[in-house]
């Protein structure tokens, strides 16, 4: 969906979680009225059509308040976007782009940061503008975050992750408004009353399919099937609600702000499981404080060491078929001990 725009700087509240088809295509310019001074008008003119074979600085030079634009700097996007700075007179805006993708993976990306930016709860960059590039590709515009000089700390992070996954709830079961991705994997969320088999279906067995369909694994499919098939029991005495999820959450989504407040980004946001939210604990150095905050908040449930491992196995999972068979043996050793536990 081109074009879409996700909230207008002046008015920060106008935008709000929701299916694709209820985001607002705005107009791209009015007709221009008819002028007095020819020149001028034919300046003007001149000044918007250089300005629309650059979306971004035409949201910025418009919606974005700016009357100029400062500087723009390269800065860390991943190794699946670019991402960069753009300073004006109006303030900073972060902006990454993706010129093989379409808008689909930002507009999943913008729902998530609005969902979370509305619990109050923990920092997230607020988004204000998804859209396509002229010759191919996509962009988001969102809020800039000054970091810190550190992570921030670990005990306030699993406090306000806390409130987050406490604040959100959803009444539609478990999934999101749309599908978004994981890394670069497509993360299917269609709406699922139960969370069992919303995980086995949409988590656990698609990244088990894909694998099979990119590697040709059929050993780790079948075994990974025989766990699906068989985990109930993993949940007996939880009480499972469908809280809203950063849904990545590993120490390169992290960080503070100036004033030390935990930040968290880059998300893959879902309805789930709170403990799925540990499931990139093994790269996200979670500590002893940051697990009593939140437990603090969330209680722990019963079985919940039992069900660590089988969230972090959606992630080995991905990472195989992400970046290849050096994450195998971690996927099949969880899925080994899993079918040794319960005697499957």
């Amino acid at each position: 969906m081109a074009n879409v725009a996700l909230l207008s700087a002046a008015s920060p509240s106008t935008f709000s979680p929701a299916p694709r088809a209820r985001l607002l295509l705005l107009a791209r310019c009015p007709p221009p009225r008819r002028s007095a001074f020819p020149g001028t008008a034919a300046s003007r003119l001149s000044i918007m059509a250089a300005l629309s074979h650059d979306p971004i600085r035409e949201w910025i030079l418009t919606e974005g308040k700016a009357t100029k634009i400062t500087g723009v700097s390269s800065i860390g996007g991943g190794c699946i976007n670019s991402a960069q700075c753009y300073r004006t007179d109006a303030g900073s805006f972060f902006v990454k782009t993706n010129r093989r993708i379409g808008p689909s993976m930002f507009e999943g990306e913008a729902l998530g940061l609005k969902a979370m930016y509305d619990t109050n709860s923990i920092r997230v960059p607020l988004p204000y503008k998804v859209g396509t590039l002229p010759t191919a590709g996509s962009f988001i515009i969102m809020e800039f975050i000054e970091f810190g000089r550190s992570r921030g700390d670990q005990s306030a992070l699993g406090r306000k992750l806390a409130e987050m996954h406490k604040a959100a709830k959803s009444d539609k079961g478990y999934g999101f408004y749309v599908d978004n991705t994981i890394g670069s994997t497509p993360q299917i969320n269609t709406w699922t009353a139960d969370w069992i088999e919303f995980y086995s279906k949409h988590r656990l067995g698609f990244q088990l399919e894909l694998i099979t369909q990119r590697f040709g694994d059929s050993a780790i499919y079948e075994k990974g099937q025989r766990l699906i098939n068989n985990m109930l029991p993993l949940f007996e005495g939880a009480v499972i609600e469908p809280c809203l999820l950063h849904g990545d959450l590993w120490s390169g989504n992290i960080s503070s702000d100036t004033n030390g407040d935990p930040v968290i980004l880059d998300p893959a946001c879902y309805y789930g499981h709170n403990e799925a939210e540990f499931g990139m604990s093994w790269c996200a150095g979670f500590g002893g404080e940051f697990y009593n905050s939140y437990f603090q908040v969330m209680p722990k449930q019963p079985g919940f060491e039992k069900r660590r491992d089988l969230y972090l196995l959606y992630h080995y999972l991905n990472h195989y078929n992400l970046f290849g068979s050096g994450y195998r043996s971690s996927a099949m050793s969880i899925i080994d001990d899993y079918l040794r536990m319960l005697k499957a």
